[in-house]
């Protein structure tokens, strides 16, 4: 017994089908985190639920492909990805509605559940497609073997170039939102071919009619589609305007104003990493007025890296104190908002890349090394391991410092996760002071400072209200509880979920929703 077609190029059409439907699925879930990172962030959470979900919805689609396949009389591929383009394209209607009704039941959960609502139903459709595929290409189980490992073969395939496709091309040009819809028409479009090719076994018009009613239905939900209404919008601060938003291979990047409070910010999804008046453009983050007394603890500074520039400002305070910076920020997207509207001028070398590569190709010594990529929203844990501090530890001088700025409650300084950074540095720094930023409250930024040498307030160049005011802000962290964090074992994201939830709500409650919702 044969397969159905004695022909190999008679189901070349098929292996495009798998292939192209395999390419989708990858598509989804990749553009999942950026629909679903502005509101939630870029965690690791994100990252598992969105796996676990199309996980879920391929082994759903698999079971019941399977089962409808042995079954259907009347239903084919067409009607398949029909299904699958129609409920791709009410993504970008369902996203809106689907996070808000999920804010309330926090990071974890919220994001599971919004990523389940949104993409279980179009995953789930295009798992179905392979099931199919097996039917359709053999009649009985000689060579069952080798037709269904082919077809999964070529799925597997067409989700690797998916993937790459997405993350080397589209991702830099279009924006998520157009690359969705983009998609849904895609499948659209495969559904009509594949009608064709099946008309032999499913009557051409009536899979046609099906798939055209499909396509206007998905057409009407998309026109529907709209921003968040102007209800929703009223219940917030409307003193918050947008100046600048960018997607880019990062995240959302925003400059954000309010006029009333003075107050301009630089955001990338929902964590700021910059804040300036807008009258006169100076810094009004606390931590980094700590940062610019640091080159009053050791003299004679010169040169300098700064790495998460954010808006700049610490760097133009640096050059003030005529020290050159260096500066490397991973989102280009950032550094045109720093330079557009904080007016940042590069001082030194600007570098545009992920820190951890970037300071592997620099020959230069620094006095002083600012490690600020830690912010109120998704870690960057791969920049805080005892691996990473080895490596900017070669690139300071003998008298040089590291500062780091870390953000954490402070729980009497008994924080694991504010512990883990302290015990990590000392692996690598025989001194370190700590400060709080603001001392009266719980939930705060902390700055490290690491030396090969002893580091004192008393015998610095700071003058006696510099002092005072630096002292009140000296803290001691029980380094006991922590664990030191490496390559190899770095739960810090995990330490941090309340952090990460407590931050996200701070945002939404101080700018409102719609700033976080594509």
């Amino acid at each position: 017994m044969q397969p159905i077609q004695h022909n190999p190029f008679s189901n070349f059409w098929l292996y495009c089908t798998v292939f192209l439907t395999g390419a989708a699925v990858m598509i989804i879930e990749l553009l999942g985190t950026r629909l679903i990172a502005p509101f939630y962030g870029a965690s690791l959470y994100v990252w598992a639920s969105l796996i676990s979900v199309t996980m879920i919805a391929l082994a759903i689609g698999y079971f019941v492909g399977g089962y409808w396949a042995d079954r259907a009389k009347h239903t084919g591929l067409a009607l398949i990805i029909g299904l699958a383009a129609l409920l791709t394209m009410t993504i970008p209607w369902l996203v809106q509605p689907v996070l808000l009704s999920t804010d309330h039941l926090g990071l974890k959960l919220g994001t599971f559940i919004s990523t389940l609502i949104l993409f279980t139903p179009s995953l789930t459709m295009l798992g179905m497609v392979g099931p199919f595929a097996v039917k359709r290409i053999t009649a009985n189980l000689a060579g069952v073997g080798t037709s269904t490992g082919s077809i999964y073969a070529v799925s597997t395939v067409g989700s690797v170039i998916g993937t790459l496709f997405l993350g080397f091309y589209l991702f830099p040009q279009i924006g998520s939102r157009e690359i969705i819809i983009g998609l849904a028409v895609a499948l659209f479009i495969l559904a009509f071919i594949v009608a064709i090719f099946e008309r032999h076994q499913i009557p051409l018009i009536k899979t046609l009619s099906f798939v055209a009613c499909f396509f206007f239905m998905g057409v009407s939900i998309l026109l529907a589609t709209t921003p968040l209404s102007d209800e929703r919008v009223n219940q917030q601060d409307n003193d918050y305007q947008t100046r600048f938003e960018r997607e880019s291979l990062y995240g959302w990047v925003r400059v954000i104003d309010n006029p009333s409070l003075n107050l301009r910010l630089l955001t990338a999804d929902a964590s700021t990493i910059g804040a300036a008046s807008i009258s006169q453009g100076e810094n009004v983050l606390t931590y980094q007025k700590i940062v610019e007394m640091i080159p009053n603890l050791v003299p004679n500074m010169k040169q300098a890296l700064l790495i998460g520039q954010g808006a700049g400002h610490m760097a133009t305070t640096l050059e003030r104190k005529g020290i050159r910076t260096d500066t490397i920020e991973i989102d280009p997207a950032v550094a045109e908002a720093a330079r557009d509207y904080f007016d940042f001028i590069p001082t030194g070398q600007t570098l545009i890349g992920d820190a951890r590569y970037e300071i592997r190709k620099l020959k230069g010594l620094y006095d002083l090394v600012i490690l600020d990529v830690f912010t109120g929203g998704s870690e960057p844990v791969h920049l805080l391991t005892l691996e990473t501090l080895e490596q900017i530890k070669t690139l300071l001088t003998s008298n040089g410092l590291l500062a780091l700025n870390f953000v954490a409650f402070f729980v009497q300084g008994q924080n694991t996760a504010l512990a883990s950074v302290a015990k990590t540095l000392a692996q690598s720094f025989a001194h370190q002071l700590a400060f709080i930023s603001e001392p009266d409250h719980e939930f705060n930024d902390f700055i490290f400072i690491a030396s090969r040498q002893p580091l004192t307030i008393e015998q610095s160049l700071l003058n006696t209200q510099q002092s005072i005011w630096l002292k009140q802000r000296r803290i001691e962290i029980d380094q006991r509880k922590g664990i030191v964090l490496t390559d190899n074992f770095n739960p810090l994201e995990h330490l941090q979920g309340n952090k990460s939830e407590h931050y996200r709500r701070m945002m939404v409650d101080m700018i409102g929703t719609q700033f976080f919702i594509r």
